[in-house]
């Protein structure tokens, strides 16, 4: 059981740790980078699609989105889809393909987007500390059942605040490396 209360932190702290990975991915950073549209979805005969499922994904140039439907007749309605959403930029379509051109962010924009990543890494901190939390009010439940001594309780609480402190640690690294990538010219 008490095996169990560090497994479970574990894998709670991964899946913390793996949202943040995809929060940052779909940043944009003066980069081209085909998760930037993971959040996009396309009415496709009334059912809300994503656009990596409609259509191929490449990147020609750095700064360069092609996005090629399978079914050209879509184009319109990934053209639409793309203008809806947050990413400010203007698709730009020949019939065959859709263009994406990332602009070239400005020191404000990449100051603005430094304070973003930091706060998802606070948000992802905040919550591996909060599994750390779960973690030793069940050991002090255990505790008080007594089916555990205070020495075998004292030591896995030492387990789940070493494991917190990787993963914060991992999490810094996660922001740190964003960071650099943001403000990289």
């Amino acid at each position: 059981m008490i095996k169990e209360v560090i497994v479970a932190s574990e894998e709670k702290m991964k899946k913390s740790i793996e949202l943040l990975k995809k929060e940052l991915q779909g940043l944009k950073a003066g980069r081209a980078n085909a998760a930037m549209l993971d959040k996009i979805t396309v009415d496709y005969y009334g059912t809300p699609t994503h656009i990596a499922q409609l259509a191929s994904i490449s990147i020609p140039e750095p700064r360069v989105l092609v996005i090629q439907p399978w079914d050209k007749s879509v184009i319109k309605e990934i053209e639409k889809a793309i203008q809806k959403s947050d990413l400010g930029i203007n698709p730009t379509n020949d019939g065959q393909v859709i263009r994406l051109v990332i602009p070239e962010l400005t020191e404000e924009t990449r100051k603005n987007l430094v304070k973003v990543v930091k706060k998802h890494g606070e948000d992802t901190k905040v919550a591996v500390r909060s599994i750390r939390r779960d973690a030793n009010d069940k050991l002090k439940a255990l505790k008080k059942e007594g089916n555990y001594s205070e020495d075998e309780i004292k030591r896995t609480e030492e387990e789940v605040q070493k494991l917190t402190d990787n993963f914060i640690k991992e999490i810094d690294k996660l922001v740190e490396a964003k960071e650099k990538e943001i403000m990289t010219v």
